[in-house]
């Protein structure tokens, strides 16, 4: 690891300020990423602005739904009542991510910054367009099992790695951010990540110092049937080949609404709108749901190793609906 300056912050404008000046520096918060890849030496800043004492730990109710803190840990924010009760998915799509060890110190704010694990991405040895801008993608033809199937270009075809993040953009969070100016904005969810692009290195879309302070999650008619699936190589510890956050609103059998978001198919969680939208207006069954499916995987463009992620999506996505609708979150 390099050496680097470790500075303590006591409220968001010093946060900010310190890494705008800094262009090298980098927040800490759990430390639950960064600190493996500074292990790595994939990432290295030459100054690490804690935020431990900033008071941005408050979950809390409002007017239209639930506010987030972003230095609330992820395990505090799967157990909150106001959560498990109103946004049951976004409980079990933290709840089905890392470890408890992990969760206790990941925040929420941190979550969404995660970096991709790509394994040529961890790996300096080997070209990364993510890593090293300009380098190329290693693995566009190498071991490309873990990879993209929608959104991917030759620039890169890694995933988002969040459990999270899929959650919030099924239901249509927002984030709020501040910057060194004393200034903030909202956000939604579904815009805060990017797609590779002429820009891989770019993971989402904060401008430099720009602190996540809050995530809302609005109200919404999907807490009764709603659920998340996550398929992986083995049963715990593991990062998703495919995940599937699902919520319908109906009126009896009818589907007024769909929200579908899925995981490890894309370099940011993948709004699965072919889906919601041939689903609006239909009845509740497994034909339309297959239906569904087919329409939103459609579009997948898989790699020489991971075409199995087109039929193990659709599977996903009908399992994950059909519980939802079931009203079993068991």
């Amino acid at each position: 690891m390099r050496p680097f300056i470790y500075t303590k912050t006591e409220n968001t404008a010093q946060a900010t300020s310190k890494v705008k000046a800094n262009k090298n520096a980098k927040y800490l918060a759990g430390g639950t990423n960064l600190l493996d890849l500074m292990k790595e030496d994939v990432e290295r800043p030459d100054e690490l602005v804690d935020l431990g004492l900033l008071k941005l730990t408050d979950i809390k109710e409002t007017e239209k739904g639930v506010s987030l803190g972003a230095l609330a840990n992820n395990t505090e924010t799967a157990n909150n009542p106001l959560v498990r009760k109103n946004f049951p998915m976004l409980s079990l799509a933290i709840l089905a991510g890392a470890s408890g060890q992990i969760r206790n110190m990941a925040t929420n704010g941190g979550n969404p910054n995660q970096r991709t694990r790509c394994a040529y991405f961890f790996d300096t040895a080997m070209p990364c367009n993510k890593r090293e801008p300009g380098t190329g993608c290693s693995a566009l033809e190498g071991q490309n099992h873990m990879h993209a199937i929608f959104g991917w270009n030759e620039n890169c075809v890694a995933v988002h790695p969040s459990d999270m993040c899929i959650a919030l953009v099924a239901l249509d969070a927002t984030v709020t951010l501040a910057d060194a100016s004393g200034n903030t904005r909202t956000i939604p969810f579904v815009d805060y990540h990017r797609l590779p692009g002429d820009q891989p290195e770019k993971d989402n879309n904060l401008e430099p110092g720009e602190l996540i302070t809050s995530i809302d999650v609005p109200n919404n008619n999907f807490a009764k049937n709603s659920y998340y699936v996550k398929v992986r190589d083995r049963s715990s510890y593991a990062f998703a080949l495919v995940s599937i956050g699902a919520g319908l609103e109906l009126k009896g059998n009818t589907i007024k609404k769909a929200r579908i978001a899925m995981g490890g198919v894309a370099h940011k969680p993948w709004r699965a709108y072919e889906a919601e939208k041939f689903l609006k207006g239909k009845e509740a069954t497994e034909a339309n749901f297959e239906a569904a499916a087919d329409a939103e995987m459609a579009n997948a463009r898989a790699l020489e190793h991971n075409a199995f992620k087109v039929p193990l999506g659709k599977q996903a996505m009908v399992r994950a609906l059909n519980v939802a609708l079931s009203g079993d979150k068991v």
